[in-house]
């Protein structure tokens, strides 16, 4: 994969070449984040707070998995379960599924390819991890929790990161919710799909 190739990535994509899953969630919270969609709730979890076009004209077209997220995002949810909701779990397999046929995944054993691996290094010689937020617009913050995950997070949205439940296990609003269906073991997994 040539430097051009490597440049096209999207920071979701980035995310998830480096961490995976929760790494690319992360990125597509923080990007709604920044267009007023999504906002911290109760209990260290995430809610939509409007929608997901933002207020600008300007602003670029939001890419599947994170229009995924915001609809996933209908009841407010920690990031374990907004890992789990069927729609956000498929867009991560389209995601990785993406990643693989360019040439950046493999498939067996699960990993980053030589391709993949020098990708992330290039883009980490060209953008070290800032120390502070000063300065930095809102895709360069993007950028660096992309690609250097929680440091990144901690050092320049740390407020949001510790409420929205980003950081950890995250919140859970599962307990909060009735069950219908009662109290029985048998019902309906996305694992189980």
């Amino acid at each position: 994969m040539d430097s051009d190739a490597t440049n096209r990535l999207a920071p979701h994509e980035i995310a998830f070449l480096r961490g995976g899953r929760r790494a690319a969630v992360t990125v597509a919270v923080l990007a709604l984040r920044a267009r007023g969609a999504v906002g911290p709730g109760r209990g260290g979890t995430m809610r939509t707070t409007g929608p997901a076009h933002g207020a600008g004209a300007d602003l670029p077209a939001l890419p599947h998995l994170t229009k995924t997220v915001h609809a996933a995002l209908y009841r407010p949810a920690g990031m374990r379960q907004l890992l789990d909701r069927e729609p956000v779990a498929l867009a991560l397999i389209d995601l990785r599924y993406e990643l693989t046929v360019a040439g950046l995944l493999r498939v067996f054993p699960p990993g980053r390819t030589r391709a993949g691996r020098r990708a992330l290094r290039d883009l980490r010689d060209r953008h070290p991890l800032p120390a502070t937020g000063r300065g930095l617009s809102f895709d360069d913050r993007l950028l660096a929790v992309a690609l250097y995950g929680d440091r990144a997070l901690t050092r320049l949205m740390p407020r949001f990161a510790r409420e929205g439940g980003l950081l950890g296990r995250g919140g859970t609003t599962e307990r909060e919710l009735p069950q219908s269906w009662g109290g029985g073991s048998g019902g309906f997994s996305c694992a189980s799909v």
